[in-house]
């Protein structure tokens, strides 16, 4: 039978945060471990389309992957707006390949992730927030956007906690 489950890394590209580099090491075994796992390992890259916004702009370097990330599979997909399931690409890759439960790394945890992660959950697919592979422009508000996913249903784990219950 094949694997229902996805590891989603939401938009670690250029124009991110900094403080990707304090979750990239984590982000990458967390690759390393989904593909392990025979999961889908999916990238969501987002392209920006509001004029007045300079980053995230398509064919610039702020749009491109950090350097630092392991890429381990051709499941790109491009959002325009916070939530990844906007995109059609995305969603169509989930349905074809039947997921249901939905590990997230990524950034920001105020903006993109959560609503990723909320409408997942809406949508009734089981939620896996890696709180050590997540991280945001504002590293302040972490601890409050993790107890919102909780909130919102979604499970909040570490990235050794994640690892240790597939086996």
């Amino acid at each position: 039978m094949e694997n229902k489950k996805a590891l989603v890394v939401i938009d670690l590209q250029n124009d991110i945060t900094k403080n990707y580099k304090d979750i990239i090491s984590n982000v990458n075994t967390a690759i390393d471990w989904a593909k392990a796992e025979g999961m889908q390992i999916v990238y969501i890259q987002h392209h920006n389309k509001i004029p007045f916004i300079r980053a995230f702009i398509a064919g610039t370097k702020g749009a491109d992957f950090v350097p630092e990330l392991k890429i381990l599979s051709d499941n790109i997909f491009v959002k325009e707006k916070g939530n990844a399931l906007t995109s059609k690409d995305f969603a169509a890759f989930i349905k074809d390949k039947d997921l249901k439960e939905f590990y997230v790394a990524g950034a920001d945890a105020t903006a993109c992730v959560k609503a990723t992660c909320v409408n997942m959950k809406k949508s009734a697919y089981a939620v896996n927030v890696i709180y050590d592979c997540v991280t945001s422009y504002n590293l302040k508000k972490l601890d409050k956007m993790f107890s919102y996913y909780k909130k919102k249903g979604c499970e909040v784990k570490s990235l050794n906690d994640c690892m240790v219950g597939e086996k």
